[in-house]
């Protein structure tokens, strides 16, 4: 779970661009908060020159488009907040990062710091509101927030970690974890289907069912029930497609005149994905009771069908085609992970060498004043800030070979990496979805063919011998 919100940072009356900045990026980085800034993670800029390098940009985007931004947005914050207990530091930075990637869409600089001084380990986000090319600033669109929270959301059930339920603004938080099992919606569904399988006659025989199955029936227009540890009714017409009660009423019908319930159904292998199957064993030992255990045996059921059709779709003739492109994708997602992130490191040193070029050409004519003052002590108090910048920045040159680059140079080759980078992102996102399918496919046709992990092992032998 994490909960999301999405800030902008304005530049304050009085203060300059880079102390704003400097000090909004200074608490999110606080050695005592993030373990001496051992949670600190950046994209696209470095940590210890972040407040020059965002103020660098806005100078450059404002010489670019000649726009002069009256909201004085300098950055936004995303303040995103874990479940206590449930992940740790090093996790809840990469799922920052990877949700900063995601929300920008890799066109603007960020930092990551994961804060570890509260009970529930939390990240602060900041990125530049201007883009890497500095030819434009961060569209805050209505919805936002919205938009980042369903973004948050989804990367944390990919992450396997639980997600906060849709729920009224008025309501408390709750949590959907993927251990929490069924909701009451989801019972009560099971529970319909244990009522209509003892083939009642009529819709008030069904009702009495749901009644033995320990279901408090309440009357009205539409009909409602109440289970064990439910706070509030459900109406039947919520629960979605066949779960009405004019559909209850025909399936009553039809079974009590021997019909199929489910001839005008779709048939459920239809559907686009499918799941692991589930352990029957552990959910029996577990005594999750009767009507848990039939929802399971319906689960595998039907995706063992999505399998079998998945083998069938994908032209796969045997279980070593299907085992090499689980394999093959496997591999690919790998690569492309690779690739991704050297592109980004690549980003980054072009990105710090073009900051070090710039500071270096800002202050030049000071450091040459310097010079001049015979290192005069008062002069370097008044300038300390842009003498010392001038000497980091000449100094990071030592470590670049060659000749330096220009920054039109640097701007080109930034735009060349940066468009590979989408590009590997792009199919990256792809092949990883393919993966999960194949190695989910793989995983279900293992458990049919009753493979396990011992026969895996003589299979493999078998191959090298």
């Amino acid at each position: 779970m994490a909960a999301t919100r999405l800030i902008a940072l304005h530049q304050n009356k009085g203060r300059t661009l880079n102390k704003c900045i400097g000090e909004r990026t200074d608490y999110a980085m606080n050695p005592d908060k993030t373990e001496n800034g051992t949670y600190v993670t950046s994209y696209a800029c470095d940590p210890k020159t972040v407040d020059e390098e965002f103020a660098v940009s806005k100078r450059e985007y404002e010489q670019i488009t000649g726009l002069k931004r009256p909201d004085n947005v300098i950055a936004y914050q995303i303040r995103q907040s874990f479940k206590p207990g449930e992940i740790t530091p090093e996790e809840a930075n990469r799922i920052g990062y990877e949700t900063a990637m995601r929300f920008t869409k890799g066109n603007h600089a960020f930092i990551v710091a994961t804060h570890t001084d509260k009970k529930h380990i939390h990240n602060h986000v900041i990125f530049n509101s201007t883009t890497l090319d500095c030819t434009r600033k961060f569209r805050n669109f209505w919805g936002s927030g919205i938009a980042l929270g369903k973004l948050s959301n989804i990367i944390c059930m990919e992450n396997g970690y639980s997600v906060i339920a849709p729920a009224p603004y008025h309501s408390k938080t709750t949590y959907i974890h993927e251990d929490a099992g069924p909701s009451f919606r989801d019972r009560l569904r099971e529970n319909i289907d244990i009522a209509l399988s003892k083939k009642p006659k009529t819709f008030e025989d069904f009702l009495k069912e749901l009644s033995a199955l320990g279901y408090e029936i309440k009357r009205g227009k539409h009909i409602s029930v109440r289970g064990n540890g439910q706070q509030r009714f459900i109406r039947f017409r919520s629960l979605g497609k066949g779960y009405t009660q004019d559909e209850l009423v025909k399936k009553i019908g039809g079974v009590a005149k021997g019909a199929d319930m489910k001839k005008d159904s779709v048939p459920f292998y239809k559907e686009d994905s499918f799941d692991l199957l589930l352990n029957l064993q552990d959910i029996i030992a577990k005594g999750k009771g009767p009507g848990y255990e039939m929802w399971a045996k319906k689960f595998n059921v039907k995706n063992v069908m999505k399998a079998i059709l998945f083998f069938q779709e994908q032209g796969l003739r045997s279980y070593e085609e299907l085992e090499k492109r689980a394999g093959d994708t496997s591999d690919r997602f790998s690569k492309l992970s690779s690739d991704i992130k050297a592109y980004e490191k690549r980003l980054k040193e072009i990105s710090e060498l073009r900051s070090n070029i710039i500071t270096y050409a800002r202050t030049r004519d000071i450091y040459a004043d310097y010079r001049k003052s015979g290192y005069n002590k008062k002069f370097f108090a008044e300038h300390k800030e842009d003498i010392m910048a001038h000497k980091a920045a000449k100094d990071s040159f030592n470590n670049h070979e060659g000749k330096l680059p220009s920054i039109k140079e640097l701007s080109a080759e930034y735009d060349e990496v940066l468009a590979k980078k989408r590009a590997a992102y792009a199919e990256y996102k792809e092949v990883k979805k393919d993966m999960q399918l194949y190695q989910t496919a793989k995983y279900d046709i293992d458990q049919i063919l009753g493979i396990d992990g011992q026969q895996k092992e003589n299979k493999e032998r078998e191959h090298t011998r």
